[in-house]
């Protein structure tokens, strides 16, 4: 999108304001299907839940990984409306529920969707069992996740060495062990993380061969990197890893998916706010603009991210601090960001915000939170 365009709906439609474009999604989409030709992508609706976002993704034809009941029921009635009475055909190829805690509610609202879920601990297994039997499960592993932006591995999955025997409970209890997923945390530069955890995979889905239960799905989580910036190495880089593991440890008759989410939406969606204070403080200028860490900026606190703000007006930068609308101090956006003497009514912007910013942006102060505008759908 050009930044005559940004201005455009910025102008007639007010800020705070987030524009998505589904070019960039068609085209990281496409790039990972390229660089990834055995992996069945299964986008992570968490990352960012627009239904027009699950449109796009699933006329290019992604599957969907949820976390939540609404989560599921977003994906899946929109799916239903696009193919009426062939939902139960479809299921397990279009979503997996990759929470691996989930309320006996959820379950139990679930259970006659046949679903696939996740687990990764015997008390969650049991509870499938009394409230979704129809489940079909997934063990989840737990793998480093060395140098991630969010680290995981101390909230789910199970240790390698308990893996089996968690299969081996599945059966004993009636459930059908469908597949075993890991997660490398999110945002995963360290590309180490995927080669292990493919490893320790492999060595799990080999024992339990040996066993008698052949497990024929792996799902290798998320992780994948948003390029932010030039220096986060990109999908192609990453690819070469993976694929070189993949046909070295798993046979063809093994499906492999993916729950990228991140790295299909970050770059695609851009935000738009106007400078609604100024004021000179501690030596330098200070902005106020009508956007928060409460709002589209959450990610700086959620997601440990970083969104360099840009003016559309030119002149020499100088260091400056920018806030958002709302009352707490902690609503900082930056304390070093470089922009032109901005007056009142001026026009920033902030790239690659496409990822857990509106997703969970809040109410916070009263203030609503920005709204999103898609263009090239």
């Amino acid at each position: 999108m050009s930044l005559r365009e940004l201005q455009r709906i910025a102008r007639e439609g007010g800020t705070p304001v987030v524009v998505v474009d589904h070019a960039v999604i068609r085209r990281n989409y496409a790039a990972f299907r390229r660089h990834l030709p055995r992996v069945q992508v299964y986008y992570a609706v968490k990352a960012n839940p627009e239904a027009a976002i699950i449109r796009t993704l699933y006329r290019a034809g992604a599957s969907f990984d949820v976390a939540s009941l609404p989560e599921f029921m977003l994906v899946y009635e929109y799916i239903r409306d696009l193919a009426p009475g062939e939902q139960q055909a479809f299921i397990w190829d279009k979503i997996i529920y990759a929470n691996p805690i989930k309320p006996r509610e959820t379950l139990e609202a679930l259970d006659r969707y046949k679903p696939l879920v996740t687990y990764d601990n015997l008390e969650e297994l049991r509870k499938i069992k009394a409230y979704a039997p129809h489940a079909g499960v997934v063990l989840r592993l737990r793998v480093p996740n060395t140098g991630s932006l969010v680290e995981l591995s101390s909230k789910f999955g199970c240790d390698p060495a308990e893996a089996v025997a968690l299969v081996k409970a599945a059966l004993d209890l009636g459930l059908g062990v469908e597949g075993l997923s890991f997660h490398v945390g999110s945002q995963c530069t360290n590309f180490e993380n995927f080669v292990q955890a493919l490893n320790m995979a492999s060595a799990v889905l080999n024992e339990s061969r040996s066993r008698g239960h052949a497990i024929p799905i792996l799902d290798i989580g998320g992780g994948f990197p948003a390029r932010y910036h030039r220096d986060v190495p990109s999908v192609a880089v990453l690819a070469r890893k993976i694929n070189h593991e993949i046909d070295r440890l798993f046979p063809k008759d093994i499906q492999i998916i993916a729950e990228p989410g991140r790295s299909l939406v970050a770059t695609a969606a851009t935000a738009v706010a106007r400078v609604i204070g100024k004021a000179r403080r501690d030596g330098r200028p200070c902005y106020y603009i009508d956007d928060s860490v409460y709002h589209t900026f959450s990610g700086i606190i959620f997601d440990h991210g970083r969104y360099p703000l840009q003016a559309f007006r030119e002149g020499p930068r100088e260091i400056c601090a920018v806030f958002g609308q709302t009352c707490d101090g902690l609503d900082t956006l930056s304390l070093s960001e470089e922009l032109p003497d901005l007056e009142i009514g001026d026009l920033v912007y902030a790239k690659n915000i496409g990822a857990y910013g509106s997703a969970s942006a809040t109410r916070f102060n009263g203030f609503a939170p920005a709204r999103v505008v898609h263009i090239h759908e």
